[in-house]
C-alpha cells in the first residue's frame, strides 16, 4: 500500500496508524490478536470505517484480551451482533471468537501467538495464507497479507522513501531479517 504513506500523513485517523503502527514489528498477542480482528473486520470495508470504530472494537472485545475472547459465550455473540459502534457481521464475530481460541491453543502449544509466527518465518505470502487459512477462520490473502505487513512480518507497508520506514528498519522487523522476503527490484 504505497498510496497510503501519501494518503496518511496529517489524516486523523490514518495518520497516527501509519506513522506509529503500520508496518512495526509486534512483540504482545493481544495486539497481533487485535491486528487480526481489524484486518478480518475490515473486508469488504474501508480500512478507514475499521479505524473509526477501533475504540468500540476495543471495548466490545475486552481491550482484544485473547483469554478473554476466547471464553465469550452466545451472551457475547449476542451482545457483539447488538453493539452498532462495532461491524456487525455474524462471519466476522464468530471468526473473533472462534480465533481467539486457535491463539490460546497456539500459545499452549508455541508459548505464544508471536512464537507461532516466528516459527512459520520466513515464507512467501501465499504459504503464508495456506497456513492461516488451515489454522484461522475469515483469512483470505487479503487480509493475511495486511496482517503479516502491518505487524512486521512481511514487506511493503511503506515505501522507501517515507521518513516511516527508517523508524520501522530501526525496530527490526521479522522481513528485513531475511532477505528472501524482501520485495524484487
Amino acid at each position: 500500500m504505497s498510496h497510503y504513506c501519501d494518503l496518511a500523513p496529517d489524516h486523523p485517523f490514518h495518520g497516527p496508524y501509519h506513522d506509529q503502527e503500520y508496518g512495526f514489528p509486534v512483540t504482545d498477542d493481544d495486539t497481533l490478536f487485535e491486528r487480526l480482528i481489524l484486518e478480518i473486520n475490515q473486508a469488504g470495508l474501508s480500512w478507514l470505517t475499521v479505524l473509526k470504530k477501533r475504540e468500540a472494537f476495543h471495548e466490545a472485545f475486552a481491550g482484544f484480551a485473547v483469554e478473554r475472547v476466547a471464553a465469550f459465550d452466545d451472551a457475547d455473540r449476542a451482545r457483539l451482533l447488538g453493539d452498532a459502534g462495532i461491524i456487525r457481521n455474524r462471519l466476522k464475530v464468530d471468526a473473533a471468537i472462534h480465533n481467539a481460541g486457535v491463539v490460546r491453543a497456539l500459545q499452549a502449544e508455541h508459548g505464544s501467538f508471536r512464537a507461532w509466527l516466528d516459527r512459520h518465518h520466513p515464507r512467501p505470502r501465499a504459504d503464508w495464507v495456506t497456513l492461516f487459512r488451515r489454522t484461522f477462520r475469515f483469512t483470505g490473502p487479503e487480509i493475511v497479507g495486511e496482517f503479516l505487513m502491518s505487524t512486521g512480518y512481511l514487506p511493503g507497508a511503506h515505501r522507501d522513501d517515507c521518513p516511516v520506514q527508517a523508524r520501522i528498519l530501526a525496530a527490526g522487523p521479522a522481513w528485513a531479517r531475511n532477505s528472501a522476503d524482501r520485495p524484487l527490484a
